[in-house]
């Protein structure tokens, strides 16, 4: 496993992110793992060099911190493993338990850190933008955060490229934290994010760390152009069907699996490769509900495709409208 700077920060972290979405309980999404059923897959990660793992307050309703604080504590000391977590979804129903408003963020910090069991988390990511908060507002909250200690950086997810602007400009105008990473939607299916997003992360020093690098499973095979499902995921993901259902989508699939037929290997390792292997990219947040899901993201930071597969691979894309920001 080769380990990077994210960003034009000191932090260290492995190549490949561990997502722990997948795991936590079942209320939510059928194919999320227990902890019991999810220990053998986070144990082959840190056994093949993976540093790096990223959950969220939403996900399965905080179980997922559960797990990960449990499971983390088993294999590392605390110093040995990069924590990121996520803040903004609601977490409840009443008006303040959502959003990036000062008193949410201050209270949701805490109880990740209590669901976790940690004193701190490394990265602590704003889910998505909030149109009802001043940015100022979010900025500042983050910052004290920090000040606080109980998060060493902080980081975004999806949004437009003028947002993340002016978040930053709002930071190093007074003197606050700024965003060392973003977590954005990005795979071979979808590369809006190449137009504006990672050129400026690019220019500004900011980590790429992908969401869905396999499309949800799409880029690995788990439904068809006729609609076969193959997967209990792709069965019960109508998130996932909202993002990838144009033939062109499709089209991609089958060349991905062209070339990854001709290597020898599954389709789920040359379109992890590919995204290892473009500009800008620190770690491809990788999900896994079974091991050989692990083994396929461990073997691609390993391959090397060549600048003809790489163009092979990119052929058949047609530009999307903006999805995943919601």
């Amino acid at each position: 496993m080769k380990y990077v700077n994210l960003g034009s920060t000191g932090l260290r972290v492995s190549r490949v992110c561990l997502g722990m979405m997948s795991f936590g309980n079942n209320s939510e999404r059928p194919w999320v793992l227990d902890e019991a059923a999810a220990e053998p897959i986070v144990k082959a990660a840190a056994d093949g060099g993976i540093n790096f793992y990223d959950t969220a307050d939403t996900y399965s309703g905080g179980a997922s911190e559960v797990a990960t604080g449990r499971l983390l504590g088993k294999l590392f000391s605390r110093d040995e493993v990069v924590v990121a977590t996520k803040v903004f979804m609601p977490m409840g129903r009443a008006e303040n338990m959502g959003g990036l408003g000062r008193k949410h963020i201050m209270s949701a910090i805490d109880a990740s850190l209590a669901r976790l069991d940690m004193d701190y988390v490394d990265l602590y990511q704003i889910h998505r933008w909030d149109n009802r908060t001043p940015i100022e507002e979010t900025m500042q909250a983050l910052h004290d955060v920090v000040r606080a200690g109980k998060a060493r950086y902080i980081g975004a997810s999806s949004m437009f490229a003028w947002q993340f602007a002016k978040a930053q400009h709002i930071a190093d105008s007074r003197g606050w934290t700024r965003f060392v990473s973003m977590q954005n939607h990005y795979n071979l299916v979808y590369r809006e994010e190449e137009r504006e997003m990672i050129p400026q992360c690019i220019d500004q020093g900011v980590g790429v760390i992908p969401w869905s690098p396999l499309a949800r499973g799409f880029l690995a095979g788990n439904r068809t152009r006729d609609g076969e499902r193959r997967t209990t995921r792709a069965g019960s993901d109508p998130f996932g069907d909202s993002l990838y259902k144009v033939d062109a989508d499709f089209d991609v699939v089958d060349r991905c699996m062209a070339v990854a037929a001709e290597r020898g290997v599954p389709s789920a390792q040359v379109a992890l490769a590919w995204l290892l292997q473009r500009p800008g990219v620190t770690a491809p947040i990788v999900g896994a509900t079974r091991l050989g899901h692990l083994e396929d993201a461990l073997a691609a930071e390993q391959l090397t495709l060549s600048e003809k597969e790489m163009q092979r691979l990119e052929e058949p894309y047609v530009p999307h409208p903006v999805l995943g920001h919601i």
